[in-house]
């Protein structure tokens, strides 16, 4: 007979990891991160709040106990929508530093999801142009295509807006002129 811990045990682990790296992620993204086993991950929620554990808060997003007293990092949220359009592609994903939301690893490339908030164009501009450059691709989600043209810095892959309904578009530089398409 199997036990719990037997039937859930990767999937918990996986899961409790997801909610703590990425707090005030919605239920659709975290299904999204465990194709094809949203029974066992509704189930697995569900137990995890009853233990204490993780939290749902009134807006319906999950946060590890204690940490929904704040806010969600809107970004990090959008920057998430973003990872699972790659998901089944990736090999490993994590959170990072300012400016760099999170960052991925598919197919032998790393991969930086950048957030940009609108009026934040000339902090993120200045700041990346001091990173080293060529050590990874960089996507740049923005609040608003009209941002695109304010942001030059180098290894943009390109850009993308990411809506609340988890509806990515990505943008990319049109040939020889300056600016940027929805793909």
């Amino acid at each position: 007979m199997k036990t719990r811990a037997d039937i859930y045990g990767q999937e918990a682990s996986e899961l409790l990891r997801e909610i703590s790296m990425y707090p005030g992620m919605a239920e659709e993204q975290i299904l999204r991160f465990h194709p094809d086993k949203e029974d066992k991950i509704r189930n697995l929620l569900a137990y995890f709040q009853r233990q204490g554990r993780i939290v749902l808060s009134e807006t319906g997003s999950y946060f590890p106990q204690g940490e929904h007293l704040r806010s969600a990092d809107a970004g990090l949220v959008r920057a998430v929508w973003v990872l699972l359009d790659f998901i089944d592609r990736v090999e490993f994903h994590s959170t990072s530093d300012f400016p760099v939301k999170l960052l991925f690893f598919s197919a032998g490339e790393v991969y930086e999801v950048i957030y940009v908030a609108a009026g934040q164009e000339p902090l993120i501009a200045q700041a990346l142009k001091q990173c080293r450059q060529g050590e990874s691709r960089r996507i740049v989600l923005v609040d608003d295509a009209g941002q695109i043209p304010l942001l030059d810095f180098p290894d943009i892959s390109g850009f993308c807006t990411a809506g609340d309904d988890g509806k990515v578009c990505y943008y990319k530089k049109a040939e020889e002129e300056y600016d940027w398409t929805e793909k």
